[in-house]
């Protein structure tokens, strides 16, 4: 009887098997798209902030300096003895920006170009190039931290246009630069008409974002607070690209051997120190601060230090001055 059972079972499981392998559906060939999720901290930019569009000013002029005061000898009363006041002059600074202003990742110390010209300002102002508070700041930081008191200057990578000069004020422009792409150098992306139908990436509260939009077939624009966060989301496969000024890509791709900067100018920026609203004694003093740094050969001395990487020294922007 047992004997039977089994067999009978045995049967039964035959059965089961051949009728499914013959009734199992075959493929539908149905193709799902990549779930492609924005990166952590990211938005998604729908349209250009106006940054660069109103051209109703000429925003690298600036006001005309005067003889530099005798270093930790302000005049009494003016926004320079206010700050000698403090002791130390408190400078709003990157932190991410590789060459220009960044951690070093050994000594925990900022470093770049924008630093030192900041210690230089320091110099000038309080005799000694190390009385500087840096206070780093994204980039949507930089009109508020000038606004609300938190620091007394802004130097990093801030782009001077006419839109900020509403809200603030600014130095002669030091340095100049040209927009490009940072991206993966197997990607097939060669300029910004190859962006269309990509992720590209960039910083919020940056005069990047225009020149995106203006493609006659813009990507779609995602917003990271600082250009870190972006190099990850390249990293990561979350962005096709980032797109900034030309100094600010070298500098994350001398951190990662797969990545290259491409295409041709986009747009050009004209960095300025930041300043805030009506202090003209304090612009025309650091106008006299960089007009230093420009004769003596400071300019070129740092230019050779941090910036050598990109090819030979342009010089420094001559300045233009509006009286």
């Amino acid at each position: 009887m047992i004997k039977r059972m089994r067999l009978m079972l045995v049967a039964a499981l035959s059965v089961l098997v051949v009728a499914c392998g013959a009734g199992a559906p075959a493929p539908s060939g149905v193709t799902l798209e990549p779930v492609r999720p924005m990166p952590p901290q990211a938005t998604e930019i729908t349209s250009a902030p106006n940054q660069r569009g109103d051209q109703s000013c000429d925003a690298t002029a600036s006001l005309r300096p005067g003889a530099l005061p005798p270093r930790g000898a302000m005049p009494a009363g003016s926004s320079m003895a206010q700050i000698a006041a403090n002791g130390r002059v408190r400078v709003g600074v990157a932190q991410d920006g590789y060459l220009f202003g960044f951690r070093n990742p050994r000594t925990g110390v900022l470093e770049g170009f924008d630093i030192d010209i900041a210690r230089e300002i320091a110099r000038d102002l309080l005799g000694d190039p190390s009385k500087v508070d840096l206070v780093p700041l994204s980039s949507a930081e930089r009109i508020p931290a000038l606004r609300g008191g938190r620091v007394d200057l802004v130097v990093n990578t801030f782009s001077t246009t006419c839109e900020r000069n509403k809200e603030i004020d600014f130095s002669a422009v030091y340095y100049v630069s040209e927009q490009k792409i940072l991206v993966v150098n197997s990607s097939g992306i060669r300029s910004a008409a190859d962006l269309a139908g990509k992720r590209a990436c960039s910083v919020t509260g940056t005069t990047s974002l225009e020149p995106l939009f203006a493609l006659p077939k813009p990507p779609t624009v995602i917003g990271m607070q600082t250009w870190t966060d972006c190099l990850v989301a390249l990293q990561q496969g979350a962005a096709d690209a980032i797109s900034t000024d030309a100094p600010i890509l070298h500098g994350l791709a001398l951190q990662d051997n797969n990545l290259e900067v491409v295409g041709t100018p986009m747009a050009f920026d004209s960095y300025a120190i930041g300043i805030p609203d009506g202090k003209t004694d304090l612009v025309r003093f650091v106008n006299a601060s960089l007009d230093r740094m420009r004769a003596d050969g400071t300019w070129q001395a740092l230019y050779q230090k941090h910036l050598s990487l990109l090819g030979a020294s342009p010089g420094p922007p001559a300045p233009k001055y509006k009286d």
